[in-house]
């Protein structure tokens, strides 16, 4: 899919392309790529004389190449933004390309991103364009302003994640807290710790790759103090993360140490149930011994005394643990 966007009265318009006399037509300050096909990067080539890298996408390129100026001015951004979904949470890489000193291609001023899915952040970026006149005056503008959108999509997920570590913290703190819902919550845990970690890399990337658009002198006085704004909104994300994982970390423990004292509980019944059985267990041994006179042929009450022994011989420890509150 090729979406191209253009500025119009200080707001940001989207238009679908579907051929290349269509991609004439416009000016755009910036030209999507979603998974596109090998005809629409032929596009791209033929009409802005621009060659997309094979390995734009590539999750496995160094990390030390994900960010590079060529000879002929084209910067090369190579970034990972967050999708924070319920179901499977994942970061998607996108490669971005901007020309900002070959006056000889029609591609300069125009930022090129090529990605393999749908990224929120850039539909965010979209609609308050289109709402906010003035949010975005050139190409530089625009890739800024989606590492702003990441935080802040980065922030949000983190909000999301707080709350519902209030929710499973509450249910684990509640002391009430049988096995299968102790596995739910560490269910539920597991998925956050993974959720955060995701933003903690996230908001990483996102530091280098503003880092290194401040470094490459591409920016004018205006757009480096918004990326130093940029920069310090990670670090308070950093801080975020790290507590976190402490909170992680603590609901962990907390669910574990009652699925223990559950088992526990099993463990002291056995407990407490053989050492009640002893006593009744000891006398019917001895009672089954083979005497020269055996009792209950001797005496006619030898069984009912045996077995009342045996039962007073239980009772009484059960009397004494209940005393004792072993059995609560």
């Amino acid at each position: 899919m090729l979406n191209i966007f253009t500025l119009a009265n200080g707001r940001l318009f989207q238009e679908e392309i579907e051929s290349l006399e269509e991609l004439s037509k416009f000016q755009p300050i910036w030209v999507d790529l979603e998974s596109p096909s090998l005809e629409e990067k032929r596009w791209i080539k033929q009409y802005y004389g621009l060659s997309i890298p094979e390995d734009a996408m590539d999750e496995d390129i160094e990390e030390s190449a994900r960010f590079y100026e060529e000879d002929n001015g084209e910067l090369h951004i190579r970034s990972d933004f967050l999708i924070a979904d319920d179901e499977a949470p994942r970061t998607v890489r996108v490669a971005f390309i901007l020309n900002q000193h070959n006056t000889d291609l029609k591609s300069r001023g125009v930022l090129f991103s090529i990605h393999d899915e749908d990224v929120p952040v850039f539909r965010l970026l979209r609609m308050r364009a289109r709402r906010a006149p003035g949010l975005i005056e050139d190409a530089k503008e625009v890739l800024l302003k989606l590492f702003d959108a990441d935080a802040e999509y980065s922030a949000d997920t983190l909000e999301g994640i707080y709350d519902e570590l209030e929710k499973a913290g509450k249910q684990v703190l509640s002391g009430d807290v049988t096995d299968s819902l102790a596995g739910e919550v560490l269910g539920a845990i597991a998925r956050h710790e993974d959720l955060n970690g995701r933003i903690r890399r996230n908001v990483m990337d996102t530091r280098r790759a503003v880092s290194f658009m401040m470094r490459s002198r591409m920016l004018n006085a205006e757009q480096f103090e918004e990326a130093r704004q940029i920069l310090r909104d990670i670090e308070s994300l950093d801080n975020h993360t790290a507590f976190l994982f402490d909170k992680i970390n603590f609901l962990m423990d907390a669910t574990v140490g009652f699925i223990n004292i559950n088992q526990n509980k099993i463990i002291k019944i056995f407990s407490v149930a053989s050492v009640a059985l002893l006593p009744p267990t000891l006398i019917a041994s001895i009672y089954g011994m083979n005497f020269k006179f055996m009792p209950e042929l001797d005496w006619s009450l030898g069984y009912p005394y045996a077995l009342g022994l045996m039962a007073l011989s239980a009772v009484v420890p059960m009397l004494y643990f209940r005393k004792r509150g072993w059995l609560k």
